[in-house]
């Protein structure tokens, strides 16, 4: 019968640690918002289509913006 104060005394120091966790600070570069994260993630791919596109046109070769699946 002794085990259950031990199990106690584990779930309180449990409840502490993710306590203290919570209580952390966000990190200043890790403030962005959905919004903003989404707008940059879009400026990104454009990017690496429009890089793409100019690397496929200075070879010679045609790419379309197809989904890919060769079915």
């Amino acid at each position: 019968m002794a085990r259950g104060n031990q199990r106690d005394l584990a779930r309180e120091k449990a409840q502490k640690k993710a306590a203290a966790s919570n209580k952390s600070k966000p990190k200043e570069g890790k403030t962005t918002s959905l919004a903003q994260r989404r707008a940059k993630n879009t400026e990104a791919i454009q990017a690496k289509q429009k890089q793409s596109m100019d690397k496929a046109a200075a070879t010679g070769t045609a790419k379309t913006g197809g989904s890919g699946g060769g079915k």
